[in-house]
């Protein structure tokens, strides 16, 4: 990864020339902050090994989906790739060209597909017999032509979080390579579907570059006995899964998986795509939060923060255990092992024990650490809790790209049936 720009000058935690204090006096905690450097920086270390090759970045919008970020990677160059209409609204909207929009995901409905068609999105990757047969119809009925990609399941091992991986037989995602032959033979017939090629996604998350060598070897393989067959392939579609370094952990370097997609796929001459998500925008944010109450259980002592497992589902959902430090810390006090919870009434509302802190008081900030991907994008009102604010930091300039949404404007989202007899306590 590179360097970041969440920094200690003088004590005080800072988000490139801003102290993330200054930005808690407009906005109040909890609040998500990106650094627009930091993306910057990801999307270059992620495209320079690829440069000399015909290859696209195609930033996973589901990652955090806020039209200043993506934004921020389209002025890069990426493109994106969308699992909905609604991502895809996003993505032209945040200034990304149709030509640079791959559209994946196993449930399309015809309004998917339709908006997909009608923008003249790059390719569709299919990930059914029946996904083609809607896409057939929908081509139809517009007279558009539908370019169409199959994402083939590799039957892989990806050797990450359960939930996490997406490329062994008998999940929801993919083509079974036995299939592949049918699922060929329905686009070649079609006069309203042209073949672009092949997309594989082994999982996400990967902390072991082996699953990508293992997948890209088998689409290779596929690739091959396609051409052997008279069947043009335009394009490899490589997904996305490099993980990132959450809370200390050690990953091998980018330059190790560049070199598997270098060593194996590049040989076949063709234009390459890729879908990351995490790797650009996940170690780009922090979530920044605040104590609200420290108690004692049994031999724990707890720090009750007041953002919960709606703002940041990562912990409770995979387990996941963020980096989590104080915006004020000399480094001179002395530290004490402690527990953060959020204030949600579930057990699960937990970021993890055996933190390591200064001694901290109610009233003192912290900053939740590498929560750019999953995190605003997952969020949710649970517990009758607000959406919290995103902002963005560029040099000494900030914005709020997202205010805080109350209840009370949620509500307005809602209606009682006029039917309904509304009876309130004396």
């Amino acid at each position: 990864m590179t360097k970041s720009v969440f920094a200690y000058r003088n004590g005080v935690l800072c988000v490139e020339a801003i102290p993330l204090s200054e930005i808690v006096e407009e906005v109040d905690t909890p609040f998500y902050c990106t650094s627009a450097k930091q993306l910057q920086r990801n999307y270059r270390a992620y495209a320079t090994p690829f440069e000399g090759l015909d290859a696209t970045v195609h930033y996973a919008v589901k990652a955090n989906a806020n039209l200043a970020v993506i934004r921020v990677l389209a002025n890069c160059g990426a493109g994106a790739d969308i699992t909905s209409a609604g991502e895809l609204e996003r993505a032209l909207e945040g200034g990304v060209v149709p030509e640079k929009i791959v559209f994946s995901g196993v449930g399309k409905t015809r309004d998917d597909i339709a908006a997909a068609l009608l923008a003249g999105i790059c390719q569709i990757n299919a990930e059914s017999l029946s996904e083609l047969a809607l896409i057939e119809k929908v081509a139809t009925v517009l007279g558009k032509t539908a370019p169409v990609s199959l994402r083939v399941n590799p039957d892989v091992d990806a050797r990450t979080h359960a939930k996490m991986a997406t490329g062994h037989k008998g999940v929801k995602f993919g083509i079974d390579i036995d299939q592949l032959g049918d699922a060929l033979k329905i686009i070649l017939s079609s006069s309203v579907m042209v073949f672009k090629g092949l997309t594989v996604h082994v999982g996400a998350h990967l902390k072991d570059y082996g699953p990508f060598r293992e997948g890209y070897e088998k689409l290779a393989m596929l690739v091959r006995l396609l051409r052997d067959q008279g069947v043009p392939v335009e394009r490899v579609d490589l997904g996305g899964g490099v993980g990132i370094p959450y809370d200390g952990q050690v990953l091998p370097p980018f330059s190790d998986y560049a070199a598997i997609v270098h060593d194996v796929i590049a040989p076949l001459n063709f234009a390459i795509s890729f879908e990351p998500g995490r790797r650009l925008v996940g170690d780009a944010s922090v979530l920044v939060t605040r104590i609200v109450h420290i108690k004692k259980a049994g031999d724990k002592k707890i720090l009750i923060v007041d953002a919960g497992m709606n703002d940041l589902v990562r912990p409770a959902m995979y387990g996941a255990r963020h980096e989590i430090i104080a915006l004020r810390d000399d480094g001179k006090a002395l530290r004490e092992k402690v527990s953060i919870v959020g204030p949600v009434c579930e057990t699960s509302d937990s970021f993890g024990d055996q933190f390591e802190l200064p001694s901290l008081q109610s009233g003192d900030m912290m900053a939740i650490m590498q929560a750019g991907a999953y995190g605003s994008s997952m969020s949710s009102t649970y517990n009758g809790r607000a959406l919290i604010p995103e902002v963005l930091v560029s040099g000494a300039q900030h914005a709020v790209i997202r205010r805080r949404i109350a209840v009370a404007e949620q509500m307005g989202w809602e209606s009682v049936p006029d039917w309904m007899v509304i009876t309130r306590a004396a």
